[in-house]
């Protein structure tokens, strides 16, 4: 089945609703060292065995889009509150989001932001903006891995430009934007988006 969301792209509806994340194996890998979780616990919380998440972070094994999504909140299930740092973005006078690095659910975002998703300042806090990602945005995504993203601790910032795309939960501007990875004060690196 396929639906029409702006007009000019037509998706698959399965692959927009749980899309799979690019580069699992190495952004799974990151985010579980970086949560300070070992293997075995993962495993042990996703009900799988020590040697298949072995298999995922050396690529050797791709889960599908609900398992991955599953490891993500695992990972995320400890996450701490970062009152500062949301408030620095919800305060921020530009367009700026905060997202998970490696689930892309959504920690903060300003008031621009939310007025250029035609959205509320709160409703997408606690979303996967990865179903939303435009073509432009999901082929940059898929380019990190060739860039070395997952391998560096501190990568150097990207610059995409993405077309537009409306959706019922919130349309995505035409526009440049800026991809910086921070640190979140529980070690998960997270991404900040820039609109330019």
């Amino acid at each position: 089945m396929e639906k029409h969301f702006d007009g000019n792209t037509s998706l698959n509806m399965d692959d927009v609703l749980n899309p799979l994340f690019p580069a699992f194996a190495k952004r799974l890998k990151r985010q579980r060292i970086a949560s300070g979780i070992k293997q075995e616990a993962l495993a042990h919380a996703l009900e799988v065995n020590q040697t298949t998440v072995s298999r995922w972070e050396n690529g050797i094994q791709t889960p599908d889009a609900d398992m991955q999504r599953q490891a993500f909140e695992c990972l995320s299930a400890k996450c701490t509150n970062d009152a500062a740092l949301r408030r620095l973005v919800e305060g921020a006078s530009f367009c700026v989001h905060l997202v998970d690095e490696a689930s892309h659910e959504c920690l903060a975002y300003s008031k621009s932001r939310a007025k250029d998703w035609n959205s509320t300042d709160r409703g997408m806090v606690g979303v996967s903006l990865w179903r939303f990602a435009t073509e432009e945005i999901r082929r940059a995504e898929n380019e990190l891995e060739a860039k070395g993203w997952w391998d560096q601790e501190h990568p150097q910032p990207q610059f995409l430009v993405t077309s537009e795309a409306i959706y019922p939960e919130l349309k995505i501007s035409a526009g440049g934007m800026l991809w910086e990875r921070m640190y979140l004060a529980d070690g998960r690196p997270a991404r900040l988006v820039t609109g330019l």
